[in-house]
């Protein structure tokens, strides 16, 4: 058994904030949403929330990642099978049981799956940290399996919704009937933005057990940096105008969309103009080599940059480097590119869609689009180069969005959960 056991030393500024806990509660975390040593920029927000959270009460993660033996047929599957058991981050100890996952097939099953395999270390696990709640990230599978967990321990448990989970995949009759028992019998369910709250309610959810927690951003990495400094940092051109995208590289972030309307943009605006995407394939396919391919198809070379994927400690001084950032989703839970742009002084142009018009609510932050269409994307983009924009309004706006406020809010509803259900909190 592999592991990654590395306590943090009282030195370590996130592990000291934790000797200044200001609840007793103890807070198990289940999600399959969340980083480790061999996948680190995976499920980043529901980290920096719980590391947040884990400054005001006790926090431990279960964290499963699908099994898989040490066979080099997939490098996706082998890097699954290396993971640690067990690891330490941000001042959380973190488990990384298996579970089994039957890829593209019998997705209904997943949720069981998913209890049925880490059921024996959570129960092992509560002998050691009695945890007073479950806090599940994602309706399907995390919450079904986080739902029968919960009835086996006999704890109460939230459920934070967060996107495709309730604007997707309820389109899937068993998935559907899966997910509105999840989310109708959680003790509190947590949607990241209102058109969420309201796609739970249309689920049956009842509305009072629904409250509204925005994710929040990280000002100690996403901060204003001067644009040439930036464009150095970064080796872009210094007299160019830039639009920036960023995003894993797949078809709802509608990075083709934007490359399809960068020749109308070239005429109206000028041939300066350039459009960088930062972003690496996700596991569906390779959206990478399509990109390129219509980035030649289109003779683009000069006007776009594919540069992978970068690190959340990299990301201000692309933001930085930027004119305008464009976000071109087809369904967006609370995107959180859209606050550290934001939090860079960096104007938005995104489509209008799902929680995006909750984020961009000012014309000052920036501009919405209607329809996710290159004309529209391109007549967007053209109305944002041509605004003058105030980026101290975008910069104070995002620091009133910090995680440690979100981690507050958060507390406030496990509390709240547990005094309802009369379960006492550790001592």
């Amino acid at each position: 058994m592999k592991t990654l056991s590395l306590p943090p030393t009282l030195g370590d500024n996130d592990w000291g904030a934790n000797q200044l806990r200001t609840s007793h509660l103890k807070v198990l975390t289940l999600t399959t949403l969340f980083p480790n040593h061999r996948f680190p920029l995976h499920g980043l927000f529901v980290k920096a929330r719980m590391e947040e959270v884990a400054k005001l009460c006790e926090v431990e993660v279960v964290a499963p990642v699908p099994f898989f033996p040490p066979l080099r047929v997939s490098e996706r599957y082998y890097n699954y099978s290396q993971v640690v058991r067990e690891e330490w981050m941000g001042g959380m100890r973190v488990y990384h049981p298996r579970f089994f996952l039957l890829p593209k097939v019998g997705k209904g099953l997943d949720g069981l799956l998913l209890f049925l395999s880490i059921y024996p270390a959570v129960k092992k696990l509560y002998r050691r940290f009695p945890f007073d709640l479950l806090d599940v990230h994602f309706a399907y599978p995390d919450g079904y399996a986080g739902y029968l967990l919960a009835r086996a321990l006999k704890k109460p448990y939230t459920v934070t919704i967060r996107g495709s989970d309730v604007n997707l995949f309820p389109q899937y009759p068993v998935r559907r009937q899966l997910i509105r028992r999840a989310l109708s019998n959680a003790n509190r369910v947590i949607a990241v933005c209102q058109a969420l709250k309201d796609a739970a309610v249309a689920l049956d959810v009842p509305a009072d057990h629904i409250v509204v927690v925005p994710n929040g951003v990280d000002l100690t990495r996403f901060f204003p940096v001067n644009k040439q400094e930036a464009r150095r940092t970064v080796n872009l051109p210094p007299e160019r105008r830039i639009i920036l995208s960023v995003g894993h590289l797949c078809e709802r972030k509608g990075f083709h969309l934007l490359i399809e309307a960068m020749p109308t943009l070239l005429q109206k605006v000028g041939h300066d103009l350039l459009l960088v995407i930062v972003g690496g394939n996700v596991f569906e396919g390779d959206f990478l080599t399509f990109l390129k391919n219509k980035v030649a198809e289109l003779r683009l070379d000069d006007h776009v940059l594919l540069v992978g994927p970068k690190s959340p400690e990299e990301l201000r001084f692309w933001y930085s480097a930027a004119d305008l950032f464009c976000l071109a989703s087809s369904r967006e839970g609370w995107p959180n590119v859209c606050f550290e742009s934001l939090a860079c002084g960096v104007p938005v142009v995104a489509t209008n869609i799902w929680g995006t018009p909750e984020v961009i609510c000012s014309p000052d932050y920036g501009l919405l689009v209607d329809e996710r269409t290159p004309k529209a994307l391109a007549a967007g983009i053209e109305r944002g180069l041509q605004t003058t924009w105030d980026a101290r309004k975008m910069i104070d706006y995002a620091r009133q969005h910090t995680w440690a406020n979100v981690a507050r809010q958060v507390l406030s509803v496990f509390e709240s959960v547990c005094q309802t259900t009369n379960e006492p909190m550790s001592q």
